[in-house]
């Protein structure tokens, strides 16, 4: 289940302004919650695909790796690892 968050941000001079031109009757968003919405839907995804990058560029090159330079490690040295990360 989803909650609602009410918060509150100020900008101003050409922040303002550049919002002003984003919303409303010569804007793309109806009003400035709509706007900030979708700013924060799309920094979120950006997070993820940075993510997704990253975990894909480690597993290229894992897996280009020679075999010999594999260590074996139980799941609870992953997890140590991982922690110190």
């Amino acid at each position: 289940m989803s909650r609602m968050t009410t918060m509150t941000v100020s900008v101003g001079g050409a922040l303002s302004d550049f919002v002003a031109a984003n919303v409303g009757e010569d804007g793309s968003y109806e009003n400035v919650s709509e706007y900030i919405r979708d700013l924060i839907r799309r920094d979120k995804e950006r997070a993820e695909r940075e993510a997704f990058d990253r975990l894909k560029a480690e597993l290229t090159r894992a897996f280009a790796a020679p075999e010999d330079s594999y260590k074996r490690l139980t799941a609870t040295e992953v997890i140590a690892r991982n922690q110190r990360a």
